[in-house]
């Protein structure tokens, strides 16, 4: 593909018409290394008042790197930066977000026990007299809750929130005060079909007032959507910048992998005919919230769809033993389940890959050895002791068969990608050798190369003979990988899709509708 780089005048989608002015923010050969290891170099960009600039690339291609050098987070090793023509240095986030420089994390970082109120004022709190001002607080919060269309309420603690509702926190915290320039990290990652359309009201209305948006994500439909210039990004070098105008999804995707791509979803497998592997009957989680039935065969990829809410995260961690739950009964394998948990399901050849990698699957302060190895010790032991060789034997074997790109053999899980945190979790759990694969949310926050591996990881499984059920808030992914959909919604399963009737359409129509189901959809 031959694409041109293009400085030329922008015709922008709305708000002000920045071209002809000196940016806000002008990056100039900005790099960073981290001793001999480069993940950085001389990328030149410029970043004008109203305008939604887009910043794609795979992951690891250095996106997240980039933000952190431009709002304080690290400083470059090499290169300058210059606001309105005048040279900056920032030495932290502090003197960034003073400059008008914000950017709200991929990374949830709110403190689980404070209230809502309490994080967006934490640190600058208000106060009346000797006391502090709570109600005032809760009151600007609620203004600042309505604007990014955040339906909780002030006083909630974040520990007891949902994930979509605490990004939508994060960047309420990020909008309280007057920016010039908004850098949004995967800000719709975890965020629900109505929550993304509230989010990117938000980003039109900040480029009307003249606000510099800087935007990471791995969704190009919301690049295409939003973006006035899109900089593409490659294995930390700068690609090129080009008006969004230009570009349209597909070559996109292969300026960020550098290739051709290939049909995204392997093949269908056709109608898988064995005996279950496992049986769900009339499971009850949280004294009957989420309940359900339900069975998966080998060479056979089960979705499970819903609206945000509906209910499919809870129903598999009542499965697990994670939430309280009982069941009449539970099959996996063959053996009757009497008393689920993730140990007894592991034994039995069950395992389960949460959406939370961050929080709840991946040890984020420890090597790739521990994550890898914790469910499975008895691999890489010797007794009562870990047989070191063993275990780096087992890692080096992990990042060649699932493809986790890495400089070093020492790096921390929190220090990789999301799509090779993703990869090592998929490792992790693959390492006991299971015949059933539960996946809640596989590609979440991943980019398009990294998808297209995960997918035929999957493929790969099922025509193993192992089965796999897959939860997902992508429509494109339930259709393109599922034999049968099982559509939840308030808690309950509500219509089975299979064949011809797994679309987009039918999906929706059954998550999101109360009326009768459509000639084709089987009732369970």
């Amino acid at each position: 593909m031959n694409l041109p780089l293009s400085n030329k005048t922008l015709s922008h989608k709305s708000g002000v018409d920045g071209a002809n002015m000196p940016p806000v923010l002008h990056a100039d050969a900005l790099s960073k290394a981290y001793g001999p290891i480069t993940v950085l170099s001389d990328v030149t960009l410029d970043i004008r008042a109203g305008e939604v600039h887009a910043i794609i690339g795979e992951n690891g291609a250095g996106k997240s790197t980039l933000m952190k050098l431009l709002s304080g987070h690290a400083m470059p090793t090499g290169g300058t930066m210059s606001m309105s023509g005048e040279p900056v240095t920032f030495v932290d986030a502090v003197q960034a977000e003073d400059a008008g420089i914000v950017l709200v994390h991929q990374e949830i970082l709110l403190a689980p026990d404070l209230t809502v109120a309490q994080n967006l004022f934490l640190g600058h709190e208000l106060s009346r007299g000797l006391s502090v001002d709570d109600r005032t607080m809760n009151r600007r919060t609620a203004e600042v809750l309505a604007r990014v269309g955040a339906t909780v309420r002030p006083t909630t603690r974040v520990g007891d929130m949902p994930l979509p509702q605490r990004q939508l926190v994060q960047i309420a915290r990020a909008l309280q005060d007057d920016r010039k320039v908004v850098i949004l990290d995967e800000p719709t990652a975890m965020l629900a079909n109505e929550e993304v359309d509230a989010l990117q009201d938000i980003v039109r209305k900040l480029r009307e007032q003249g606000i510099a948006v800087l935007y990471i994500s791995h969704r190009l439909e919301e690049v295409e959507a939003l973006a006035d210039r899109i900089t593409v990004l490659r294995d930390g070098k700068m690609i090129g910048t080009w008006p969004a105008s230009e570009l349209d999804q597909r070559q996109m995707a292969e300026l960020m992998v550098g290739r051709e791509l290939s049909m995204l979803y392997p093949p269908k497998r056709g109608t898988a005919t064995a005996e279950p592997v496992l049986k769900v009957d009339d499971l009850s989680v949280d004294h009957g919230k989420v309940s359900g039935s339900f069975s998966v065969r080998p060479g056979e990829v089960l979705g499970i769809a819903g609206m945000i809410g509906a209910g499919r995260t809870e129903l598999i961690e009542g499965l697990m033993g994670l939430r309280p739950a009982q069941a009449k009964a539970i099959t996996v394998n063959g053996k009757p389940i009497l008393k689920s948990n993730v140990r007894t399901m592991m034994e039995a050849g069950l395992v389960y890959l949460t959406e939370d990698r961050k929080g709840k699957g991946l040890l984020l302060n420890e090597g790739l050895g521990p994550n890898l190895t914790l469910q499975a010790l008895d691999i890489v032991s010797r007794g009562l002791r870990l047989n070191r060789k063993k275990e780096a034997r087992t890692v080096k074997s992990a990042v060649k068969e699932y493809d986790i790109r890495i400089r070093t053999l020492s790096i921390k899980a929190g220090q990789l990608s999301g799509g090779n945190q993703q990869k090592l979790l998929l490792a992790k759990v693959m390492l006991s050798d299971p015949s059933i694969v539960i996946i809640d949310e596989p590609t979440r926050g991943i980019d398009i190369g990294n998808k297209s591996h995960i997918y035929r990881f999957i493929d790969d499984l099922v025509r193993a003979g192992k089965a796999c059920v897959v939860i997902s808030s992508e429509l494109p992914e339930l259709v393109g990988l599922s034999d049968r959909v099982l559509v939840m919604r308030g808690g309950r399963f509500v219509a089975e899709l299979t064949g011809e009737d797994i679309t987009e359409q039918n999906v929706v129509y059954t998550a999101a509708s109360s009326g009768d189901d459509t000639e084709g959809r089987k009732r369970l």
